[in-house]
This record gives structure tokens, sequence and C-alpha cells, in this order.
């Protein structure tokens, strides 16, 4: 017999937030490692707060929160915040509750500040590669580079000697990361990948690779070097 679909929801719900993510998530081994280094990190967290003043975001919800944007290749903060809102797994890994409101995106951007400053990021992910020791071999790594695009226009790229008359009409010219820089981002370098392609304002990262599990042990970012034959 055809049941018949239900038009009005329920009132109430029984269910937790637990019972919804399978026991053999991915999510879940990787929340447990990184529940064991905030833990560890509660005191470096402290320092980077006045005692006094409105209470901030966690930075436990916002380093969990990045953790998800960087595993599931979520495009911008707007949209991560918008997928904590609506995914239960989502929140579930955060440690949101599902009534609890989701913050402003800018959120991010304030704390992602506050916490790469103090170096506290850095300590995190050291923290999560020592747990995380075991699943490691000593052998078969990987060193792999690629350009992280700067958070800066093209239109910012301008002469170091200021004698732009104006920065935004750069089509046609000659420019070079010895003559230019950026009024925005001075430590970005103008580059490409290859020969054809687009140049954009980028840095170098470098991430170490083991290959047998597919976790990075080290990453680092540097400034490109001025002179390049891929540099726009």
């Amino acid at each position: 017999m055809r049941g018949d679909e239900r038009l009005q929801g329920g009132m109430f719900s029984y269910v937790t937030l637990e019972q919804r993510v399978p026991q053999d998530h991915p999510l879940r081994e990787i929340r447990r490692l990184t529940d064991v280094v905030l833990g560890s990190l509660s005191a470096a967290f402290d320092e980077l707060y006045s005692a006094s003043g409105r209470p901030s975001i966690a930075p436990e919800y916002v380093l969990r929160a990045l953790l998800l944007q960087a595993s599931y290749s979520v495009r911008s903060e707007r949209q991560l915040v918008e997928q904590l809102d609506y995914s239960l797994l989502f929140r579930w890994s955060v440690g949101l509750g599902m009534d609890d409101a989701m913050w402003n995106h800018a959120v991010f951007s304030k704390n992602r500040d506050r916490l790469l400053t103090s170096e506290v990021a850095q300590q995190f992910f050291a923290e999560v590669n020592k747990q995380a020791r075991r699943f490691m071999s000593d052998e078969h790594f990987t060193v792999d580079g690629t350009l992280i695009q700067a958070w800066a226009s093209q239109k910012s790229f301008c002469k170091k000697d200021g004698s732009d008359d104006d920065g935004a009409k750069f089509h046609g010219q000659k420019r070079s990361n010895e003559t230019h820089e950026s009024t925005t981002d001075p430590d970005a370098r103008l580059y490409k990948k290859s020969y054809g392609k687009e140049s954009h304002l980028a840095y170098l990262g470098h991430a170490l690779v083991e290959n047998r599990n597919g976790l990075i042990a080290a990453a680092v970012v540097f400034p490109l070097p001025l002179e390049n034959g891929l540099c726009g």
C-alpha cells in the first residue's frame, strides 16, 4: 500500500547529532585527534583574548571549521558558513548543537589573523602531526609545490617608485617584480604557472607528503623570487 507524503513536519525531534554520524565515518577519527590537540592548546588560546569584554566565538570552533573547509574543498568562507548552518555532519564535526545559531563569515578573517600572528595555528598543525605519527612510515616521502594566489588584485601591482598615474590601467604595460610590487601585499610576486597562462600575485607553497598514507608531514609558504622566466 502506498504511503502518504507528510506535508507537516514534526514539532519535536528526539535524535541527536551523535546518532546521525556513522561510527565508521573518517571525521570521527579526525575529531578525536583534534579534540586532544585543542585541549593541549587551551592555555595558549587564553593568552590571545582579553579577560573582559564580549565573549568571542570559541577558537576551537574556528580551527575545526577551517579543517572542514580544507578537507571538503569548500571554496569560500561564505559557503563554509552556509554548509555549517544546514549540514548535520559539519555541525557535529565543529562541535555545534542542532539549535546553535551560525556566526558571520567575518569571524574567520578576524580569528585567522589572531591565530596566525600568535603561531597557534602552527602549534595546532605540529600537535596533530605528533598525534598521527603512528600512521606515518619512515620512508617514501614526496615534496610537492604549488602557487598559492595572494589576496591582492592585479590593480594593486604598481611601480615601487610611485610613478604610476593609475595602477588600474596596466594592460599593455611591461611589469616586473623587480620594478613593481603590490600595495596590498608587498611580499606577493607576479607569477604564472606556465607559458601562455595568466599571471597572478602569488606565493610558493611546499608540502612534504608521506606517500603510504597520504599524510602531510610538513608545510611551508615562501615569497617567490624576484627573478623568474615565468613572471608576468
